[in-house]
């Protein structure tokens, strides 16, 4: 029986919304649903300017406690700009 960390997909995106402005986010449990393994995509305008370690920080700073709670975390933090470009080359 795996053990549940508590923290779901929808208390994640509502903090990154809250907290660092994303205007949007994907979220996919890599877990099996036991919510221990995210990866993440992550669009904040409040990324501009910021090398992808202050991205980093600044997300793991907004989560802290619910990191702490998981075994693991992959945020891919984007601009708005970088976001559109990306989709673009899809």
């Amino acid at each position: 029986m795996s053990a549940s960390s508590g923290v779901t997909p929808d208390t994640l995106k509502a903090l990154l919304e809250e907290k660092v402005g994303a205007v949007h986010v994907e979220i996919a449990d890599l877990s099996g649903g036991c919510g221990q393994m995210f990866e993440t995509i992550i669009v904040s305008p409040q990324f501009e300017k910021k090398t992808t370690l202050a991205r980093h920080r600044l997300v793991n700073a907004a989560l802290k406690e619910q990191i702490a709670a998981i075994h693991a975390w992959t945020p891919k933090c984007h601009t708005p700009e970088e976001w559109e470009k990306k989709k673009a080359q899809a």
